[in-house]
């Protein structure tokens, strides 16, 4: 397999935290696949007596009316220009195959793998996003079309598929094409193939250098304060925030001068109905929680399919930090307040999306 190219950072900060980078990055150029072919010429109206007596032809198209593409009017949509779509498919999927054996392909210095993401993972995750979960985005023009700016949203679910939802709204909304890149806990990195997915998909270690680092260099940051306090919750208190710790990422927007985007995600919190906590097993596996909900255990593998709940996410207003001085990150006073307007925000948002919500399910 060919040899790839490093992207470093500016510097080579060690840093701490439970989950360490793979040691090598493979990199390289993607390439992109080729325009639509052309259809067939519109037919030419003939010359007096060009044309044999009784001959029939297709008539020229009206002056000033649409031209006739590949899947116009009186076209098969099976027809050449749909096998020359399909043979474009094939076409890419094997450049794309190529590029990943001989390594040609880009990673960050986080193992950010642009490519993959988009044609793989994101392609993976859509229909959830859009058939099963049926998202529904708000406020998107909220978040920068340039530069760096960190969403803090509330966290929910009993398993984390708010983080991916919200990373396909970003991904597949956003009029800039903005990606986000989420922080993600220790257990996530510790987690066989789980942990390859994550990296790949632009995730990193929720500490406060890889998040500085990201934000500096332009990065949409996603972070989830609540943590498993709020995915590990008990039914009876869902929408319900929970504390946001010791507001370690308002310090750290502060110090990358980006601003903070609130973020409500409703419907999460019914996709699995916690209404017990095997705590015994739970250490045991060591797994934060061990979830009981009405279908899990209970059914096996089938208890661990999601209910098709309603989506609705909703970007707030920016919260400027670049307007601080630098040393306001050190000041505690400063970073409750500003948790506080974050948090209280959020939850004011999710208040206001629940009594616009009509069901559960629709």
């Amino acid at each position: 397999m060919a040899d790839a190219k490093v992207i470093p950072f500016d510097d080579d900060r060690s840093r701490s935290g439970g989950a360490s980078r793979p040691a090598r990055r493979r990199t390289g150029a993607g390439g992109g696949s080729g325009g639509r072919g052309d259809g067939p010429a519109a037919p030419v109206s003939a010359l007096p007596g060009a044309q044999a007596p009784g001959a029939a032809g297709p008539p020229p198209p009206e002056a000033g009316g649409a031209e006739y593409g590949p899947e116009g009017p009186g076209r098969e949509a099976s027809g050449p220009a749909s096998d020359g779509g399909w043979e474009r498919r094939i076409a890419g999927g094997l450049a794309f195959l190529r590029r990943r054996v001989t390594g040609e392909y880009e990673v960050d210095e986080f193992g950010y793998d642009k490519e993959l993401t988009e044609q793989v993972l994101m392609s993976a995750l859509r229909p959830l996003a859009e058939k099963y979960f049926r998202v529904e985005v708000k406020g998107v023009e909220n978040i920068p079309s340039e530069g760096g700016a960190l969403i803090v949203a509330n966290h929910s679910g009993t398993l984390p598929l708010d983080g991916l939802m919200l990373q396909v709204a970003v991904h597949d909304n956003h009029p800039a094409d903005r990606h986000l890149r989420l922080l993600a806990a220790d257990l996530v990195f510790q987690l066989p193939v789980v942990n390859e997915l994550a990296r790949k998909a632009g995730h990193t270690l929720a500490c406060a250098e890889d998040a500085q680092r990201l934000l500096e260099t332009g990065e949409i940051v996603g972070v989830m304060p609540e943590g498993f306090k709020g995915i590990g919750k008990p039914f009876g208190e869902r929408y319900k925030l929970q504390r946001f710790g010791r507001g370690g990422f308002v310090s750290t927007a502060l110090r990358a001068g980006a601003p903070i985007v609130p973020c409500s995600i409703v419907g999460a919190e019914e996709i699995y109905p916690m209404i017990g906590n095997a705590k015994t097993l739970a250490r045991l596996l060591g797994f934060p929680y061990f979830p009981i909900t009405p279908t899990f255990p209970w059914l096996g593998p089938l208890g661990a399919v999601p209910l098709p709940t309603k989506w609705t996410i909703q970007f707030g207003e920016p919260i400027p930090t670049d307007g601080y001085p630098q040393e306001a990150a050190e000041d505690p006073m400063l970073m409750f307040n500003l948790t506080d307007q974050v948090r209280e925000q959020i939850q004011h948002t999710l208040y206001k999306l629940l009594v616009q919500r009509r069901s559960v399910f629709f």
